[in-house]
Formats: structure tokens, C-alpha cells, sequence
């Protein structure tokens, strides 16, 4: 960390105009103004125009920022609420993911994309989105373009679904429940459940977060296996990366150390402002050259996926 850190001073050396208004585009990712889409579109903008003065280090920082962020997002769960709340429909979640997973990586056969780029698509639509996909790069070791693609694609699919859910939702005559089990399966990012639900109405809202939260929680078995599957591949031991280990421990303190609610919802705001950073960081760090060798076919996989997981919890809920 400190060798980072000095690196870092070191390419601030001296300081002109491009590096100042790095360093305030960082200090914006870190406030309520910049969302995460838009953050890793400025981060983007930024490679192209005035470049990244930290680009030796970049990959070293999102890193570690993505894991810490992953940590804190953790204060933002009950693991009491979240098991109660699925208990019931823990077969339907254990079936939707696995055969989200498997076809996600089938359709990466078929479409030869990059696997990881493929790993991580499946994984961010079958579970959380974004959080999801924070976990697992680093447990699969990808690299700034494979996270950048994977979170393009969930946040545009995201914010098609703020959008048109409600809507679809009132054109069916869904009940609030039905509704918010909808969007909390079939909408990837926690954010986005919340923001679709909340337009639907206040049960909605309650069942959507919980359920979301309940899904969220199959991060670290998913984690696990990926990190199984990726020793093997590697011929290493198996290492279960430790931050997994820190982000249970972040859910027990928040859920059964008291006093927690008061700090909670602050840890969770600094975390999330902390991917939006790494997502920043992680458009800095690529060139329109690495962009556009990526192509259409992740697209395409990750809004069939999106379709079919959103078509089949539909019928299944109706």
C-alpha cells in the first residue's frame, strides 16, 4: 500500500493542468453528483483526451479498492432478514443462478468471447450486478478491460430496466409483491431494484430489497467455486481470497453488533463511493484501441441472458 501510494505522489510530479483535473474528476466519483455509469464513461473520456497520469499503478489501485468496496458493501446486510426471506424460494433462486451461470458460459462457447469477460457477465446478471462482479474479478484474476466490458453491459441493461420495468409491471397487473420478487431476480444492480421498486410502490420496495439482499449472499459460495475452478485451471492451490473472508465478517458485525444501524448506512455509502472510483479509475486505465478489440458478442450474451432470466421469472411469478 505505502509503495503504491508513493508511486502515485511520484507521477504527480509536477503538477500541470491534465493532472489537476484528474485529481478533481477523482474527488467528484467520490460525491452523490457522479453515478457509476457515468463515472466509468468520464473514466473512458479521460484515456482518450487528456490520458491517466497513474497508468503504471491503475490496475494495482483498482484492485484494492474494488475488494475494499466489495468489504464494506457487506454492512449493508442482515444475514437474519436475508435467510428468512429466501428460505422459501431457495430452490427457484439455487435453479435461476445455476442456469443462468451455465448458459451464460455456453453462450460465451458459442460466441468464442473472452471467458472471463463471459464469467463475469454471467455471474453480475445471475446475482448482483456490479457487487457481484467487484467479487469475482479479483477471484479470477481479470484484468481492467474485462471488468470495464462486463460493467458496461450490466449498467446499460440496468438502466433500461429502471425505466421500463414499472411500466411492464402496470401493464400486467402485477401485485406489489409480484413485482418486487420480479425486479429483485431479474434486474441486476441493488441500486436499480431499489430505484424500479420504489416507483411500483412501498411493498414492492420491502420485498424487492430483501429478496435482492437474500440473492446477494450466493456472492461467496459463487466466489468460492470460481476460485476453485480458477486454481485448477492455474494448477495452484486452492486460495480462497481473503477479502471474501472480511466482506461474512462485515455482514456478522452489521447484523448482530449493536449500534450498527447507526454507522451502517455510512460505511455502505463510502463503499459504494468507492466503486465508483475503481469504476472511474478503470476507464482511465483503457485505450479506444483495448475498447474496441472487444467487439459486439459480449452484448449480445449479456442481453440474452438478461432476457431470459427476466422472461423466465416472469412466467415462473405469474
Amino acid at each position: 500500500m505505502a509503495s503504491i501510494l508513493k508511486e502515485i505522489a511520484n507521477d504527480f510530479t509536477p503538477l500541470n493542468w491534465k493532472k489537476l483535473v484528474f485529481i478533481v474528476l477523482v474527488f467528484l466519483c467520490l460525491t452523490p453528483w457522479m453515478s457509476p455509469a457515468i463515472a466509468l464513461l468520464v473514466g473512458l473520456v479521460v484515456a482518450q483526451t487528456i490520458g491517466n497520469p497513474i497508468q503504471k499503478v491503475n490496475s494495482k489501485v483498482s484492485s484494492l479498492l474494488l475488494k475494499i468496496s466489495v468489504v464494506g458493501l457487506g454492512f449493508g446486510m442482515n444475514i437474519n432478514s436475508a435467510l428468512e426471506t429466501g428460505k422459501d424460494g431457495v430452490i427457484f433462486t439455487v435453479v435461476s443462478i445455476t442456469l443462468t451461470l451455465f448458459l451464460g458460459f455456453l453462450l460465451g462457447r458459442i460466441f468464442r468471447i473472452d471467458l472471463q469477460i463471459s464469467r463475469l457477465v454471467a455471474s453480475g446478471t445471475a446475482i448482483c450486478g456490479g457487487s457481484a462482479i467487484a467479487a469475482i474479478a479479483p477471484v479470477i484474476k481479470a484484468d481492467e478491460k474485462q471488468i470495464s466490458v462486463a460493467l458496461g453491459i450490466v449498467f446499460i441493461l440496468n438502466s433500461i430496466a429502471l425505466l421500463v420495468f414499472p411500466s411492464i409491471g402496470h401493464y400486467l397487473d402485477m401485485t406489489q409483491q409480484q413485482f418486487g420478487m420480479w425486479a429483485a431476480i431479474a434486474i441486476h444492480d441493488t441500486s436499480s431494484v431499489v430505484g424500479a421498486a420504489a416507483q411500483y410502490g412501498a411493498e414492492a420496495l420491502e420485498v424487492a430489497t430483501t429478496v435482492k439482499l437474500t440473492r446477494a449472499l450466493w456472492i461467496i459460495p459463487v466466489s468460492i467455486a470460481f476460485a476453485l475452478v480458477h486454481g485448477k485451471e492455474g494448477g495452484s492451490k486452492l486460495k480462497i481470497p481473503y477479502f471474501i473472508g472480511y466482506f461474512v465478517l462485515a455482514m456478522l458485525v452489521n447484523t448482530f453488533v449493536p449500534g450498527m444501524e447507526v454507522i451502517s448506512p455510512y460505511l455502505v455509502a463510502i463503499s459504494k463511493a468507492g466503486l465508483t472510483l475503481t469504476l472511474f479509475l478503470i476507464g482511465a486505465g483503457l485505450s479506444f484501441k483495448s475498447i474496441k478489440s472487444v467487439g459486439f458478442k459480449p452484448l449480445l450474451v449479456g442481453v440474452s441472458l438478461w432476457l431470459f432470466i427476466s422472461v423466465t421469472a416472469l412466467w415462473v411469478i405469474l
